[in-house]
């Protein structure tokens, strides 16, 4: 990957923290000198502001639209929960990962400076990801709509019993399938749930979506990979009579859950708006060697 200077300055940095982070309150400290050393305008998450005399809380909505990179300290979980609030404004991301799998986190905080010091002056490169939109409807109404950087899946509640759901592709009836749920993933989240249940890994270049049954009644229904300039319309089509006991759910990132009901009707299509991950190594497929174990150095 050939690193390019960028055209525009970072001048105003955003910190988005784990909830534990007070657990890494020196490195937080340190991340804050360095920045301020450098010149850099730095706001605080509702996490981080607490440590630091004086300083104002942002939501995640409002940070991100004010800073120009925002520095996300955790694991995949933490900038999952960022790119579900990302506002339409175009602004960078990097990841220091302080979790276990760190799929999309560029450094670690051991490499974190001398990363920031490469992306401060101009060495780096956008990694443009995509994102999902997910919106629900029930009745015809629109009830609620989502962002998702990994996926958004159907799943089971407490019992696992089969889901019917009738499935179209832009408006064209592709099939009914009985399976105990159905995951619509990005090429980011081909790594993660779809893989598991036996979808391909999509390298994050290619403009796809990958539709990968869960366990389906049918042996021949496999994962598929379609054009992202696709619309997927999933429409339940099981009823459940205890819905408490055994609810059928539309969960984005494996973080928010929405209970579905019979007939509605789940519209999964690529957002306008994508996800900026800053990167100053190209380290894809060593990431694939390390996170999935193939072996070698």
């Amino acid at each position: 990957m050939e690193i390019l200077p960028s055209q525009k300055p970072i001048k105003t940095v955003g910190l988005i923290t784990k909830r534990t982070i007070a657990d890494h309150q020196k490195v937080l400290k340190q991340l804050v000198d360095f920045l301020q050393k450098h010149k850099k305008e730095v706001l605080f998450d509702e996490n981080s502001f607490r440590f630091f005399k004086g300083a104002k809380s942002h939501g995640k909505e409002e940070l991100l639209n004010k800073v120009d990179m925002a520095i996300v300290l955790g694991g995949d979980g933490t900038i999952l929960k960022t790119a579900r609030r990302l506002p339409r404004k175009k602004v960078l991301i990097l990841g220091v990962n302080f979790g276990t799998l760190g799929f999309l986190t560029e450094t670690t905080p051991p490499k974190m400076y001398e990363c920031l010091e490469k992306v401060l002056s101009g060495q780096y490169v956008v990694d443009k990801r995509s994102l999902l939109r997910a919106t629900l409807y029930r009745k015809g109404q629109k009830l609620t709509t989502s962002l998702a950087l990994n996926d958004a899946v159907i799943n089971q509640g407490a019992f696992a019993r089969l889901i019917r759901m009738d499935i179209e592709i832009n408006n064209q009836k592709v099939t009914s399938v009985k399976a105990d749920g159905l995951i619509i993933a990005t090429p980011s989240g081909s790594t993660a749930h779809s893989l598991s249940g036996g979808g391909p890994i999509v390298h994050p270049k290619i403009e796809g979506l990958v539709m990968t049954p869960i366990c389906p009644s049918s042996l021949s229904m496999r994962a598929i990979v379609l054009p992202d300039s696709r619309q997927i319309t999933i429409t339940i089509a099981t009823e459940r009579k205890d819905e408490q006991e055994s609810f059928i759910g539309l969960t984005i990132d494996g973080q928010d859950m929405i209970v579905l009901k019979y007939g509605d009707k789940i519209k999964i299509r690529r957002s306008r708006r994508s996800f900026n991950l800053v990167r100053t190594k190209n380290l894809y497929y060593r990431m694939l060697r390390n996170k999935l174990g193939w072996g070698g150095e």
